[in-house]
């Protein structure tokens, strides 16, 4: 089972940034499709962004595209979540989730870490 471990949230005030990180464990890291959700008080879980297997295609809901930037490392089984311009809307516990069935289209998400908060001020 792929444990994986979100750090990098905090209190941060409006138009600042932040870097989420998310470490997997294994060895199968580079062949995981892996995205970021976020779930706000009261709201469902949202899809924020993903990123395929070797990093070369991305995709990002409406809400983030400019402002967030996900990328990975398969050397260090890490993906990131660069977040600049943040506003309080994305105040939520974001969460990293992997497709540990390597290489399917559509992805599958179906690991995910504990989450980390991240808390945007006015």
């Amino acid at each position: 089972q792929v444990q994986l471990v979100e750090s990098g949230g905090g209190l941060v005030q409006a138009g600042g940034s932040l870097r989420l990180s998310c470490v997997a464990s294994g060895r199968s890291f580079s062949s995981y499709a892996m995205a970021w959700y976020r779930q706000a008080p009261g709201k469902e879980r949202q899809f924020v962004a993903d990123i395929s297997w070797s990093g070369g295609n991305t995709r990002y809901a409406d809400s983030v595209k400019g402002r967030f930037t996900i990328s990975r490392d398969n050397a260090k089984n890490t993906v990131y979540l660069r977040m600049n311009s943040l506003k309080p809307e994305d105040t939520a516990v974001y969460y990293c989730a992997a497709d540990t069935g390597g290489w399917r289209i559509p992805y599958e998400f179906d690991a995910w870490g504990q989450g980390t908060q991240v808390t945007v001020s006015s």
